[in-house]
């Protein structure tokens, strides 16, 4: 077995070390003797998106994000739309899951349309939502507790034919709201964890594998993976975050 990741935009959105979520992702492919290549693709690069299984958008400031619509339009955002309704697997992070909707609104006013690969929107407000904080993920059944740290002015609203990626237990979530966080939409999983948020939260980063490879393969059960460490980490944030004695 093998996964080819793409990298999105590595320089300019890579906000908190987003960039170890890839580095989490491949060990844990390399752990279990399942080859992996990993390819970044940036602003004027040009590549075959469609040899790809697994994306990863990583997060960034409002600047940032505005200087890439010019490089989407160049191609890039017809590949990732295509890519999305042909099932692969996307990781998008803050900046970049802002990214998959349809535009995102300034507290001001200024309309920034963005790729629509996934039915959100996104509206800025005048107060940053900064905190650790915590969800829970329903994977048919399975209950996963996912800690991260979030901070963004943006608030961002699902529709109707998308689902959140979790339920908020502590924090803001995608609004502050709704007691939603994140997107699920196919095999797109979005959200406002940075952290990086993947390598203290192991059972969700092998959600996302295993559904890359059960697309590429029709089927996968990823051996388990001796976590102590990854489990110490994670439960000791999330008791921290639900008793409220982490800042």
């Amino acid at each position: 077995m093998e996964l080819g990741i793409c990298h999105l935009y590595p320089e300019a959105l890579n906000l908190y070390g987003d960039r170890g979520n890839i580095l989490c992702m491949k060990k844990r492919l390399e752990w279990r003797g399942i080859d992996v290549t990993v390819d970044g693709c940036d602003i004027g690069e040009k590549r075959d998106l469609t040899k790809y299984d697994l994306f990863f958008i990583g997060g960034g400031q409002d600047f940032e994000q505005e200087v890439l619509l010019s490089d989407l339009a160049s191609g890039k955002a017809d590949a990732i739309r295509s890519a999305v309704e042909d099932g692969k697997t996307f990781l998008t992070i803050c900046g970049g899951y802002q990214m998959m909707g349809h535009y995102y609104e300034t507290f001001d006013g200024t309309k920034c349309e963005f790729l629509g690969a996934v039915d959100l929107y996104t509206v800025g407000s005048k107060t940053r939502m900064i905190d650790n904080y915590a969800y829970e993920v329903d994977n048919a059944g399975e209950k996963i507790m996912v800690v991260g740290f979030e901070n963004h002015s943006g608030k961002t609203y699902l529709g109707a034919g998308v689902s959140p990626l979790g339920k908020v237990l502590a924090g803001n979530g995608n609004n502050g709201e709704d007691g939603t966080e994140g997107v699920r939409y196919k095999n797109v999983f979005g959200t406002y964890s940075h952290g990086p948020l993947l390598p203290k939260n192991p059972k969700l980063c092998d959600l996302i594998l295993q559904t890359a490879l059960v697309r590429k393969y029709g089927s996968c059960t990823l051996e388990p993976l001796p976590d102590d460490f990854e489990n110490l980490a994670h439960d000791s944030v999330l008791e921290k975050v639900l008793n409220h004695t982490i800042a």
